[in-house]
């Protein structure tokens, strides 16, 4: 049977993703050292604010707020025995504000790494992984997720662990993105070949790049990929730019209009999900749905 985000891959235009939720959050005057989860449970209407601007700007499928929901993350914040409760809440919240969209709006279940190093760099084991990703999974599926989005990962092994959990819990769609940074690799050393040769027989909706430095290097991961694999669909979501530093503020270095045009360029490279992560605001993700033809002016 053919999913959902199958179905809107299968139509043959670009889709637009979400932007940054820590930004938004940032924004919305959350406090440095604040797990950005635990707001689901405390400020429940800002994030569903936040999901409702993506929304409004354009985005047809949105991350929900739980990308440090594993048990490894919340534990450094207190939270270990919240697992269920974030992640169900983090996927209703955003499911409320897909349902009440204008247009179709699909829920992924933002899934990011532990945090721990796997073995034999550190002491996190595969059925460790996969046990923790299961837990997580299962609460964001619960909340009604469409399906569920592994994201800014760095280590092939913790990937292929958080996709058996998935697969443990549900049967639902599963995308997921590396973040490739340092010459296009990632902190793990893995480069956009080798996470594409490894993964593309996972049976993945989407495989792609996250967060990262930038742009020019999403551009060049999602060209290294598409020279591996005429077929597989891809995603680019990268952050805008470096930030910086500006009258006492963070700012990242990609505006609105420039992160659109580099839509347009990841969109003619064989990219079908295109978004935005760190730094980037529903202002940005406006300007990339009129440039990709998704919305008009």
């Amino acid at each position: 049977m053919t999913g959902k985000l199958e179905g809107m891959l299968n139509e043959r235009r670009p889709i637009l993703l979400d932007g940054g939720m820590g930004t938004s959050l940032y924004q919305a005057g959350i406090e440095p050292g604040v797990a950005p989860d635990e707001w689901n449970l405390t400020h429940p209407e800002v994030i569903r604010g936040i999901h409702r601007a993506y929304i409004e700007a354009g985005s047809q499928v949105i991350l929900t707020n739980t990308f440090g929901g594993s048990r490894f993350r919340l534990e450094f914040n207190d939270l270990g025995d919240r697992v269920a409760d974030v992640n169900r809440i983090g996927a209703q919240l955003a499911r409320a504000e897909a349902d009440a969209a204008g247009h179709e709006v699909l829920v992924a279940g933002s899934m990011g790494p532990t945090g721990e190093l796997m073995e034999p760099y550190g002491a996190l084991t595969r059925a460790g992984a996969r046990e923790a990703f299961a837990e997580q999974a299962a609460a964001l599926v619960e909340g009604g997720v469409d399906l569920l989005w592994i994201e800014t990962m760095s280590d092939l092994d913790e990937v292929e662990a958080a996709v058996e959990a998935a697969r443990d819990v549900c049967d639902l769609e599963v995308a997921t993105t590396l973040s490739f940074e340092t010459k296009v690799h990632t902190m793990m050393g893995v480069s956009p070949t080798q996470a594409i040769e490894r993964l593309r027989n996972l049976g993945l909706v989407a495989i792609g790049a996250n967060c990262g430095t930038g742009s020019p290097d999403a551009e060049k991961a999602i060209e290294a990929m598409r020279a591996v694999d005429s077929d597989v669909a891809l995603i680019a979501k990268p952050n805008a730019g470096l930030p910086q530093h500006s009258n006492g503020e963070i700012v990242y270095s990609e505006g609105a209009p420039e992160m659109a045009e580099h839509a347009r360029t990841l969109s003619d490279l064989g990219a079908s999900l295109i978004g935005g992560c760190c730094g980037s605001t529903p202002d940005h993700l406006r300007a990339m749905a009129v440039t990709l033809g998704i919305v008009s002016r």
